[in-house]
């Protein structure tokens, strides 16, 4: 029962409107059927992403009244470094604005063309950044993580045999560093486990290979170690955490996820020169390195939230909502990747429509019909995310094709996703034998899902 408590009470309430089917069939086709261009006022359920959508605590609002918005030196930034200093045990910190700054300001010093990134499946804006240096994202994950079917516990593992292919492929100098997900996105928010980061840094450090965590839902994975992983058990999510980190050289991070704030992030790194390295492209891209494009206000807002997000009774509570709707659509014989993951329940395109033709992206259709039966704002996790292939410009085919349902942090209750889960469930007895589905009507370069609009078949 304790999983289940609810570790805080409602203070301040939003207001919500369901529009008319009608109306809804009009907001998605005027938005070229996607969701991404919808008015946020149109939503009913917004699950597109759980980046910088969450509830804030009293104690960060209060917080924030301390906030000091000097451009250099900042007291904010000293109780940012501290926290961090703290759970993640590494010295030296770099603010940015959000998650993709701090890859852009990485990615800037350490990516050369033709170099490589291998680690578990990366996410868009990860692999965007990659390419756009010259580089290219190898993915190394384990086979299990590419089924949707099969139960592991840690399907976001990396596969030693596909590094080593990776290391002697390319060799040393053409890997840039190595990239562990935490937890990883676009495999269905599936964990990593203790064993594996320990191997993968034992690989990398007898390789001399620089390791990185992509740590925006660093507690999420935290959770799960301690849950399903052997000498975990009793263990506190804190001294994970400090474990976790003892085996890399530093992270990204978007503080939008597990940092519980609306905007910011950081680089957080153990070798000096490379820091001083990074604080020149900083001040380029995002602000001085005590702010990093951030206001004093929201550092000490993730200052906080960075304290909470460790919380056992926060962790629990977040993790069995996710558990809750999961459990709920498998009781309705909905397609979802199995286990459950951290952040979002991930429905299976191909299963869902069987019939559609992978071309005509079926995970992006069950996104559009999502709102128009229910005015639920889900997001693609597939074909049309995966985007093109840089060298032959042809349709990336990920492992899965995935509509991913994301869970905003301390905001929606159990009766939403009671909601959302019949609302899944009415389109799924409804056009489970649909046999066509979607094509671009305009195709953006690029990050093409954001911003490209559609038309069925």
């Amino acid at each position: 029962m304790t999983r289940n408590v609810v570790p805080y009470r409602i203070k301040v309430v939003e207001p919500i409107e369901l529009l008319s089917r009608e109306e809804r069939e009009e907001r998605i086709r005027d938005a070229g059927l996607n969701v991404f261009r919808l008015k946020s006022k149109h939503v009913y359920i917004d699950l597109l992403t759980d980046s910088g959508t969450g509830a804030l605590s009293q104690e960060q609002l209060s917080q924030m009244m301390l906030g000091d918005e000097s451009y250099a030196g900042s007291e904010s930034f000293f109780r940012l470094e501290e926290a961090i200093h703290d759970i993640m045990c590494l010295p030296h910190v770099i603010p940015v604005h959000q998650g993709r700054a701090a890859e852009q300001v990485l990615d800037h010093i350490l990516i050369k063309d033709g170099m490589v990134v291998p680690g578990n499946t990366h996410f868009d804006t990860t692999k965007a950044h990659i390419e756009f240096r010259g580089g290219r994202a190898i993915d190394c994950t384990i086979e299990e993580g590419r089924d949707a079917t099969i139960e592991h516990p840690f399907k976001g593992n990396i596969d030693l045999n596909l590094l080593e292919k990776s290391y002697d492929k390319y060799g040393k100098d053409k890997i840039a560093y190595v990239l562990i997900t935490v937890t990883c996105n676009s495999g269905g928010g599936q964990p990593v486990s203790m064993e594996n980061i320990k191997e993968v840094s034992d690989f990398c450090r007898d390789k001399h290979l620089r390791l990185l965590f992509d740590a925006a839902r660093f507690a999420e994975n935290a959770f799960f170690i301690q849950q399903r992983e052997k000498g975990y058990k009793n263990k506190s999510i804190r001294s994970i955490v400090r474990e976790m980190f003892s085996y890399v050289q530093g992270c990204t991070m978007s503080a939008k996820k597990d940092g519980l704030v609306p905007i910011g992030g950081f680089l957080a790194l153990r070798d000096e020169e490379l820091y001083e390295d990074l604080k020149p492209t900083d001040i380029l891209f995002e602000g001085f390195y005590t702010y990093g494009g951030m206001s004093g206000m929201n550092m000490d807002a993730m200052a906080q939230g960075l304290y909470e997000v460790v919380e056992q009774g926060y962790l629990a509570h977040r993790i069995g909502q996710t558990a809750y709707l999961g459990n709920e659509l498998l009781k309705r014989e909905v397609p979802i990747v199995t286990p459950v993951g951290g952040h979002a329940v991930f429905i299976d395109g191909r299963r869902f429509y069987k019939n559609i033709p992978e071309d005509q992206f079926p995970a992006q259709l069950l996104v559009v019909e999502l709102y128009r039966e229910g005015g639920i704002r889900a997001v693609e996790i597939g074909s049309c995310l995966a985007g093109r292939d840089p060298d032959t410009g042809k349709n990336v085919r990920p492992a899965l094709d995935l509509c991913r349902l994301t869970i905003p942090r301390r905001v929606y209750t159990l009766e939403h996703f009671d909601y959302v889960a019949d609302v899944v469930h009415s389109v799924y007895s409804g056009q489970k034998d649909r046999s066509t589905g979607l094509t671009f009507e305009i195709e953006t370069k690029g990050i093409r899902h954001f911003t490209s609009t559609f038309k069925e078949i």
